[in-house]
């Protein structure tokens, strides 16, 4: 009698219903493992390929699954699946199982469990916690991904962001467009054509969404991106978001300390006074960030910096004054003002007598309401650089396993705000109501 509650409990802990039920539980403390073995007491069901009713079992096939762990023991269900011979349409199939879905050795809450992890662990760490290989984790990503996304809804998209980033640095490029109101991976792809946003256009229209609906497209100066938007984008208005604009600044300035202090070595060290080479490491960093967050050493070494007649100097004054002129548009809100703000930045560059900022002022000015614009979406600003390092993270997450496909799919699993992946096993459990009681038979 005891053994038939125990099989019986964990035919209810399984979900499993007629003609299912769990036959006999094999618990194995050494190897601390458990194995539950599941029996179909049907003789005729009806045909998996053509539905046709009480068809005769041919065979039974013995097959094995993953399952979630019971108590820190790994957990096996093992099962010998009828294969229907069907008179009604001659073919032989197998029997659907409950508990997992064709093809795969782990049961469903396996995978929802695996999926819940790699949400917010690296995927190698999450193999190692649940005992299995990264690449099984891999594929099970990529058929959930692949199944919520053909269920994403894209209508009410307005105002998109596109950008690029490498799979690996400095090869291998994907362009990724997100959905700056909802604040979402909308979509991703390999390369950085044109091409990619004609394809982002085409999975528009695939989720329900349409192409003249789109509004607005935050993006970097990209002629390429700016022509696949003119094609396939038609009603949209381009915005260069001062991220990308404040990073082409960054390297102009960076262009001009490098070839300075690799060709003028010894008038930079004359003109940085006792700074050494501790002093003028310090410099370099602190040219790359904001006065703010500079260190006491940074901000003694910047002291020399500022007194000295550098290119150096200048350079890292014109991006200070680039940033200050998107500050300044943020205060007042008045897009004339900044426009004639940023109409004295670029005559500051091009007098500059220096290269890089001359070519910068001359990009600025052939593409100078597109700028303007970008100084006010603050939705674009902020979320382009929040999604940087999202996109960073999903790097680090496919460290071991990255190429094109396997960054997009854990990109979209962590970005892309999915509605319909498989919902974790430990989710909050229903109240408990004290009026059930449970009674030994």
């Amino acid at each position: 009698m005891a053994g038939l509650e125990v099989e019986g409990l964990f035919t209810a802990a399984l979900g499993l219903a007629e003609p299912w039920k769990v036959d006999k539980v094999e618990l194995n403390t050494a190897k601390r493992r458990i194995d539950f073995v599941v029996v179909n007491t049907g003789t005729r069901m009806a045909c998996p390929a053509c539905g046709a009713q009480s068809q005769p079992v041919h065979e039974r096939v013995r097959r094995s699954w993953r399952h979630l762990d019971f108590f820190q023991f790994e957990a096996w269900l093992h099962a010998s699946i009828p294969r229907v011979g069907c008179t009604a349409c001659g073919k032989t199939s197998q029997v659907p199982v409950p508990w997992a879905r064709e093809g795969s050795g782990f049961t469903m809450l396996f995978e929802a469990l695996a999926i819940s992890l790699c949400q917010d662990l690296p995927v190698r760490q999450a193999a190692q916690m649940l005992r299995v290989a990264d690449k099984q984790l891999w594929r099970r990503i990529e058929h959930y991904v692949e199944q919520a996304r053909a269920r994403q809804d894209m209508s009410g998209v307005r105002i998109v962001g596109v950008d690029e980033t490498s799979v690996c640095r400095g090869q291998q490029y994907i362009t990724v467009v997100h959905d700056l109101d909802a604040k979402r991976l909308l979509f991703a792809t390999p390369g950085r054509d044109h091409s990619t946003v004609e394809r982002f256009a085409q999975d528009l229209v695939a989720h329900g969404g349409k192409t003249e609906q789109i509004e607005h497209v935050c993006m970097d100066m990209s002629a390429a991106y700016a022509l696949g938007v003119a094609t396939s984008l038609p009603q949209a208005q381009i915005s260069y978001d001062r991220f990308h604009v404040v990073a082409l600044a960054n390297e102009a300035m960076d262009q001009v300390r490098s070839a300075e202090w690799k060709h003028e070595a010894a008038r930079v060290k004359e003109k940085l006074g006792p700074l050494g080479m501790r002093e003028r490491r310090a410099v370099l960093w602190a040219m790359r960030r904001n006065p703010s967050g500079w260190s006491a050493a940074q901000s003694k070494a910047m002291h020399w910096l500022q007194r000295a007649n550098l290119k150096s100097t200048r350079a890292w004054r014109l991006k200070m004054g680039l940033r200050q002129v998107y500050a300044q548009a943020r205060l007042h809100g008045n897009a004339t003002t900044a426009a004639a703000d940023l109409k004295r930045w670029i005559g500051w560059a091009r007098r500059s007598r220096l290269e890089s900022f001359k070519r910068l002022g001359a990009t600025l000015a052939g593409h100078f309401e597109a700028v303007v614009r970008g100084m006010f979406e603050y939705r674009s600003n902020a979320f382009v650089e929040a999604m940087n390092g999202l996109l960073q993270q999903a790097k680090r997450a496919a460290r071991g396993f990255r190429s094109a496909a396997t960054f997009i799919s854990i990109a979209y699993l962590r970005m892309g705000k999915l509605t319909h992946l498989p919902t974790s096993p430990f989710v909050p459990a229903l109240p408990r109501d004290d009026r059930l009681v449970v009674r030994r038979v």
